[in-house]
């Protein structure tokens, strides 16, 4: 069985030693994922513009290895502030109102207090 790591070009990936993505098997492994925009470097205050915008990051993702949004089966959440949360229900409706993935809520410290949450999916490959 062969692994496809894919990459989203941070420098921390290097760095560090992960993948914002690895292909294993018949299923897709996506790293937390922030809501910043890596064409501007640049990050929302709005924990609702953040979730839409890690999305749109996770896509990107899965669409390189060979799958996509409708093929997430586990979602994990990760706030700071647990306020934050509901007001990101539209955009997780928006984007997972097909799939329905079995989902985790954590309460936990981010790296950098610009990050409002982080996302973290498993997605089956598209057959």
């Amino acid at each position: 069985m062969n692994r496809k790591l894919i990459s989203s070009g941070s420098e921390f990936e290097t760095r560090i030693g992960y993948s914002r993505a690895v292909v294993d098997g018949d299923y897709v492994f996506v790293s937390g994922t922030t809501g910043y925009n890596y064409d501007t470097m640049s990050i929302s205050s709005d924990p609702a513009e953040q979730a839409d915008q890690c999305f749109k990051n996770i896509e990107k993702a899965l669409i390189e290895a060979g799958s996509g949004i409708d093929s997430i089966v586990r979602v994990h959440y990760i706030y700071p502030n647990k306020q934050d949360f509901e007001p990101c229900w539209p955009v997780f409706k928006k984007y997972l109102g097909s799939a329905r993935p079995a989902a985790t809520v954590f309460i936990a410290g981010l790296l950098d207090d610009a990050m409002k949450l982080e996302i973290e999916v498993t997605a089956r490959l598209n057959e």
